[in-house]
């Protein structure tokens, strides 16, 4: 028996990466991706309705996040789909569904010193110091997890 645990996005950031660490030294980010959907409804109104996806980024992965990307920011995402559970100090049990990030692709323009790159226009193989985005690392346990 197979099971699959996908998650694929585009939308926009809807603020700033949060940057954390573990005591390891394990870099952290989360931020927020906002995906919309139109439709017309029976009566011939447009309707719309945003969703709000908590994303989370480990390792390199993490630390291209906090550099490049910034509220309203266009972005592809997948990852899988992961819910963690805890209870607040008054014993009140809450949930959070979260995207870690196995692939990102900023889908804007970025702006780094002053001088920008188009993400689609870059060659590879004329720079050796590009890395591929991807968080194919050892797995994180939920100690790591400084929050």
């Amino acid at each position: 028996m197979f099971f699959l645990n996908r998650a694929t996005i585009i939308g926009n950031v809807t603020r700033d990466p949060e940057m954390r660490s573990t005591p390891q030294g394990i870099a952290i980010a989360t931020f927020t991706i906002a995906t919309n959907m139109r439709w017309t409804n029976a009566a011939g109104e447009k309707q719309d309705r945003s969703e709000y996806h908590n994303v989370v980024a480990w390792r390199r992965l993490a630390e291209i996040c906090g550099q490049y990307l910034r509220k309203g920011m266009k972005v592809y995402v997948e990852g899988r789909i992961q819910t963690r559970t805890w209870d607040d100090a008054q014993g009140a049990r809450h949930w959070r569904t979260e995207i870690i990030a196995d692939n990102m692709i900023i889908l804007d323009k970025v702006q780094s010193g002053g001088a920008g790159f188009d993400n689609n226009s870059v060659d590879p193989s004329a720079n050796s110091e590009i890395e591929p985005i991807s968080n194919d690392e050892q797995p994180v346990s939920v100690e790591d997890i400084p929050f």
